[in-house]
């Protein structure tokens, strides 16, 4: 695990769970998130890993790979991607980036030797060089709308929620030191989670799909050619039935306890006050916002009634707006 310099910094509280070693907050959770929301400020990320794949066949060689059509992706183009097990389900998140001569990805922490293990043993007579970068590179978000300069050299995914910059690591404390206020990975989940937007480990459990999580608009290409898992990705997309779906949840604000992960979710009894009968899915995150108050999502199976009223963890009452259609 990386320890990032910067919980040195005023006010950092540490990190647990899948985001330890970085700063959860630093002291202001609120402050924060409206700082990424105006486009100030920075995340801290560098606890996760990095992978760098150099060579003449690096494209065409992780086209073959990746759900996503990587074949042709033009330099600096940011892009999501996803590996699947032999039956469909996920296995790696990518959030990958091309500088015309290296690709650039980052994973979720601790994922990077599973994920090299992998392209290692798929190398075959291609002209790559797959190398984990996490010791040299650390990932540091800035906000969509962020004015801090970048240096033209480094690898930087730029999508509509802001830049994911690739900082060698021991120039990390001087360029976040020009970067605006730090906030911590909480405010950086909370706008995740408003967004709809699915995390490896937290949304996906060893069955999950790329359908149930809305990963097909973003993540997966569903005109390329073979790689491993597409049967299942092409016969759920014809049938159009995947077993769960994603749900954004509106939490009852009157509880002080937020659901933590795999907390169970069940529809609301007649009243909306109970739960009744098995439950129908589980808490995939959770966070407090700053304007929408407790917030959540979760996987629920896909027969859940739209219009129901769920009930997190027991006792929280949750009104729920669908990510992912029955």
């Amino acid at each position: 695990m990386n320890k990032s310099p910067l919980l040195s910094l005023p006010g950092a509280v540490p990190a647990e769970g899948p985001d330890e070693g970085v700063a959860a907050h630093y002291g202001d959770l609120f402050r924060e998130q409206r700082a990424l929301a105006d486009g100030s400020g920075f995340v801290d990320l560098s606890h996760r890993g990095v992978v760098t794949v150099s060579g003449a066949d690096r494209l065409s060689w992780l086209h073959l790979l990746l759900t996503q059509h990587v074949e042709q992706l033009p330099p600096r183009q940011a892009t999501e991607a996803l590996i699947l097990s032999a039956h469909g389900h996920i296995e790696h998140a990518l959030y990958l980036v091309d500088d015309g001569s290296s690709t650039w990805i980052h994973v979720e922490p601790g994922t990077q030797d599973a994920l090299l293990a992998y392209l290692e043993s798929m190398k075959f007579f291609y002209r790559v060089e797959a190398a984990d970068a996490t010791d040299q590179y650390a990932v540091v978000h800035l906000p969509a709308g962020s004015i801090t300069q970048v240096p033209v050299e480094w690898a930087v995914r730029e999508t509509s929620y802001g830049r994911d910059v690739f900082v060698p690591r021991d120039q990390l404390e001087g360029f976040t030191a020009g970067a605006g206020p730090a906030a911590g990975v909480l405010a950086h989940e909370a706008l995740r989670i408003e967004a709809h937007r699915p995390r490896l480990g937290l949304e996906t459990d060893h069955r999950t799909i790329p359908h149930e999580l809305g990963w097909l608009e973003s993540a997966v290409h569903l005109h390329k050619g073979c790689y491993r898992g597409q049967e299942t990705v092409a016969r759920v997309h014809n049938l159009g039935r995947p077993p769960r779906r994603l749900v954004f949840l509106h939490l009852d604000g009157s509880e002080v306890r937020l659901p933590a992960h795999g907390a169970p979710v069940r529809v609301a009894a007649e009243g909306g006050d109970s739960a009744e009968g098995r439950a129908v899915g589980f808490i995939t995150s959770s966070a407090r916002h700053w304007e929408l108050g407790p917030i959540a999502l979760a996987l629920v199976k896909r027969n859940t009634p739209e219009n129901a009223t769920l009930i997190a963890d027991e006792s929280t009452a949750a009104a729920q707006e669908t990510v992912v259609a029955p």
